[in-house]
This record gives structure tokens, C-alpha cells and sequence, in this order.
């Protein structure tokens, strides 16, 4: 069985947040989801639980930290091209979401993000195929 990944995100407006996902085309498991939590599915191996402020409260000692005044955790998703990239921040952006930079274009890598309703950071890259074969290959040629 593969690991599995379930990142953990508190919201204020669940339904909202709910919403503002589905216009960037996730879908919810309605088996973990009721009025103070959804999970929603990004691959058969990653998930996102978002929490009402008062559910996620119940998992954690500390104070929920406010996302668009401080950053807990950046959230980075491969996708499948550039043009995936630029396509799910526009999204974002119609949806009521917000940029924090411009994209950056490396070459062989592209990415740029989004701010959801809450501040969460969610940085979309592309990677050119065979670019981690070809750093692994830089990196042995250094250090040989």
C-alpha cells in the first residue's frame, strides 16, 4: 500500500471553501465530510481536510495562526503542464482567491500560486520531463 498524505487546513467558512475548490475542480469524499469537515481528494494518495476553525482546534494544543499574517506551511502540487499552471491560478483568482508574486519561469521548471479564501499558499509547478534525471545527473558529475 502507498503512503498516503492528508494535509490538514483549518477554515473559516467551510461551505465557502468548499465552493471556492470545486471552481478549480476538486472533488469532496462524502464519507468524511459533514458540517465541520470536508475532505477533499487531489490524487488516489493526497488528500486535504479542511477543518472549521473549531474542529481543527480539537487536533491540535496551539492557536490557529491567521494564514494572510503568518505562514504555517507551504503547499506545492505538481501538475501537468504550464499552461495547468496558469489555468488553476486564474481560476483561483476568479473564484475569490489571490496571487502573492508573479510566475517564475526557470527553464526547466514553471510555477506560480495562489492564496485560497483563507491565506493558505498553494504553489502549482510544472517540471519538465527528465529535468530530476538530469539534476540527479548534475549532482553526480559535482560530486565525483
Amino acid at each position: 500500500m502507498s503512503t498516503q498524505i492528508f494535509v490538514n487546513l483549518p477554515v473559516k467558512n467551510l461551505q465557502q471553501s468548499i465552493a471556492f475548490f470545486t471552481q478549480l475542480g476538486f472533488q469532496f469524499n462524502p464519507q468524511f465530510t459533514d458540517e465541520t469537515a470536508t475532505c477533499m481528494i487531489v490524487s488516489e494518495t493526497i488528500f486535504v481536510m479542511l477543518l472549521t476553525h473549531e474542529k481543527f482546534q480539537t487536533f491540535t494544543p496551539n492557536a490557529i495562526c491567521d494564514a494572510t499574517k503568518s505562514t504555517e506551511v507551504l503547499t506545492c502540487l505538481s501538475v501537468e503542464s504550464r499552461e495547468k499552471v496558469d489555468e488553476t491560478v486564474r481560476n483561483a483568482i476568479a473564484a475569490g482567491g489571490k496571487t502573492y508574486n508573479e510566475p517564475q519561469d526557470h527553464g526547466f521548471m514553471y510555477a506560480h500560486g495562489f492564496q485560497d479564501l483563507d491565506g493558505h499558499i498553494w504553489e502549482l509547478v510544472y517540471m519538465e520531463p527528465g529535468a530530476i534525471d538530469q539534476a540527479d545527473s548534475v549532482k553526480e558529475k559535482v560530486e565525483v
